[in-house]
């Protein structure tokens, strides 16, 4: 009886830990802890070619579902070291949370004095 309600201690833990962490969190940051440039960088690459919120999520949805060296706005010195990713596994709705969490995390806009 101890043993289930370790076990199921152990499972609501982790239930929780996963859970705090946002679509973002769980999905973008673990891969990109390790790369020489920041996801804060790669924000602005996207910014400078996209431009806008719109067109700049557009970018990032359509790179993610359909990744390709030549819509890359990454370097071709960085593509060459660490190659182009992998085509997303999450769902539309899923992606769209990461995207909209990843703008407001480094939008510029509304955060210039």
């Amino acid at each position: 009886m101890r043993l289930i309600q370790k076990l199921l201690f152990i499972v609501v833990l982790f239930t929780a830990i996963l859970s705090a962490q946002n679509v973002y969190e769980r999905n973008c940051v673990p891969c990109h802890k390790d790369l020489s440039t920041s996801l804060q960088q790669m924000f602005k690459k996207y910014l400078l070619v996209y431009s806008g919120e719109q067109n700049v999520k557009a970018g990032i949805i359509h790179y993610l579902q359909y990744p390709n060296r030549s819509i890359s706005v990454m370097s071709k010195l960085f593509i060459e070291s660490f190659g182009i990713k992998k085509k997303t596994t999450l769902s539309p709705e899923e992606l769209n949370r990461a995207v909209d969490i990843y703008w407001e995390k480094f939008k510029v806009f509304n955060k210039l004095k």
